[in-house]
């Protein structure tokens, strides 16, 4: 499923996002009647552990007041609903990204290690990459991730159109590939059949089907024999897979990007 965020009210959305005084997070020494029970923070805590534990198709008002051992009523004083509550969710995950790199040793180091640690962020939080990015959150946290990124990229001193394409195909690469390794270890329990089952089923019927199948895709054949075997079997197998052809394509990417910085023949 594909959730869009920024569906909710702008301004209410806006205000909780950057905690815009007069908010309903704002203390109650400020602002009549008791001490609340709930809170904003509280609320986007126990939807993130809801999405976290159960998917994207499993959040709604029910199931986090559900957690907090509340009515999904008693949190529509805190977050009109549930579009302005992804909002808040997608940005409270994002601000778990650092947002300070070493570039001492020059961009690429600091990239490497960008690209590693948001690709570890995504298969923590797979339920992020439900999120589209055609229209963006615009909290803080989710600028800020974005401003560490150009911060990174800056020393590689690329004109603006280049440097905006460059960020957003690292972007794209990395959240792309943490979604293709999201699904792969998501795919077994949401199947109720196993990798290596499924997998041995289906490589046998193609054998009996496409006997021909080394002369009709010699290439193929040939990067599969060639391909050296990683180590362990089913989930772990596809997890080791999916990190080595993330690093590979990482690095193919960043030497382009390097080219890009410094043409052949440059000094």
């Amino acid at each position: 499923m594909v959730v869009f965020a920024g569906q909710g009210d702008a301004r209410r959305s806006l205000s909780l996002l950057w905690r815009a005084p007069g908010g309903p997070d704002e203390p109650r020494t400020a602002r009549s009647g008791p001490k609340p029970g709930l809170s904003v923070d509280a609320i986007v805590t126990a939807a993130i552990a809801v999405a976290d534990a159960q998917g994207m198709a499993a959040l709604s008002m029910r199931a986090v007041g559900e957690r907090l051992g509340r009515t999904a009523m008693a949190l529509y004083t805190y977050v009109p609903g549930k579009d302005e509550l992804v909002d808040l969710m997608h940005d409270r995950a994002l601000a778990e990204l650092p947002t300070d790199y070493d570039t001492a040793a020059g961009w690429r180091p600091a990239a490497t290690e960008w690209a590693g640690d948001a690709y570890a962020f995504y298969l923590r939080h797979p339920w992020v990459l439900q999120v589209s990015q055609a229209r963006p959150v615009l909290g803080p946290a989710e600028l800020g991730a974005m401003e560490t990124v150009l911060r990174i990229l800056h020393g590689a001193d690329l004109e603006p159109r280049l440097l905006r394409g460059v960020v957003g195909a690292l972007w794209q690469f990395v959240r792309g590939m943490a979604q293709v390794a999201a699904e792969a270890g998501a795919a077994a329990a949401a199947t109720g059949v196993p990798d290596e089952e499924w997998w041995y089923a289906r490589s046998a019927q193609l054998a009996e089907m496409a006997p021909d199948f080394a002369e009709r895709f010699p290439l193929l054949t040939a990067l599969e024999s060639g391909a050296a075997p990683a180590p362990g079997s089913g989930a772990d197998h596809l997890s080791d897979q999916a990190r080595d052809t993330f690093r590979t394509g990482l690095a193919v990417l960043l030497d382009g990007i390097e080219a890009t910085v410094r043409p052949p023949g440059a000094p």
